[in-house]
């Protein structure tokens, strides 16, 4: 069986440096609709396997040049308050974690809400190229304050969930710097960003007693070959493909937990 977590590990290490995508969107579904898990410990342990999987992807990309370090900035300015927020409410009202029923309702929401959004990153690229020309300078003056508010808003949903730091951030890059940011940059700078919001969440669990040590080492045996692989293809396949294989998982996945 641990040998089957570093198997898990690897795919899904793979899928995060490829696209940015896949971290606590797979992990922690697989966690608890395969090997069985409680949602709370299948998502503090998610939440550390992200945070030490997307630091090997970061490097990575760090040294291909494809981070936008500003941007990363803007994102974690929002994120990390808002994680540390939730956290707090977590541990005054609901000792530490949701009730299991709640967790895979919010789970398998938050899958299909990413599943939905995956094949659309292309056109709303496009859309958003359109609108970003037609506002010329007026659209860069908001820029800032949507990039922190939607860091903010996934911020809470990583912390409840795990999901959200890699398929969100990434559509709300190509919205939000349709022009800035090329399809390489989008997953580099989701990524990097995802390290700072993924630990502080992972800590937070900790302290809730939300963590499986044994199940998170077999998992990061296999995750960092699988993210250093996956970083290094990103961009030379087909991102129409990969995009639609990893909804149509993720959409699947999402319905099996919203009606577990």
């Amino acid at each position: 069986m641990d040998f089957g977590y570093s198997i898990a590990g690897a795919f899904v290490g793979f899928l995060v440096g490829l696209t940015g995508v896949g971290g606590g969107s797979l992990m922690a579904p697989i966690l608890i609709l395969f090997f069985g898990f409680q949602p709370a410990v299948a998502i503090g342990s998610d939440l550390w396997f992200a945070a030490v999987t997307k630091s090997v992807g970061g490097v990575v990309h760090r040294q291909l040049g494809s981070p936008n370090w500003r941007i990363v900035g803007r994102l974690a300015m929002g994120s990390v308050p808002a994680s540390i927020l939730t956290l707090l409410w977590l541990g005054y009202n609901h000792g530490g974690h949701l009730e299991a029923k709640l967790l895979l309702k919010l789970l398998g929401a938050a899958l299909l809400f990413s599943a939905c959004l995956l094949p659309l990153k292309a056109r709303l690229n496009t859309t958003f190229q359109n609108l970003r020309n037609h506002l010329g300078d007026g659209f860069r003056t908001h820029q800032l304050a949507l990039t922190i508010i939607g860091g903010a808003a996934v911020g809470c949903l990583v912390t409840l969930t795990s999901v959200g730091a890699g398929a969100l951030v990434a559509v709300l890059l190509m919205m939000l710097y349709p022009l800035s940011l090329q399809a390489r940059a989008v997953v580099g700078t989701d990524i990097v960003h995802a390290v700072p919001l993924a630990l502080v969440a992972a800590i937070g669990h900790s302290f809730f007693g939300n963590v499986d040590w044994g199940l998170l080492g077999m998992l990061v045996i296999g995750s960092i070959p699988g993210i250093i692989v996956g970083s290094l293809v990103a961009g030379k396949v087909n991102d129409v493909l990969v995009r639609i294989a990893l909804s149509t998982m993720l959409a699947i996945t999402g319905a099996k937990l919203l009606f577990w």
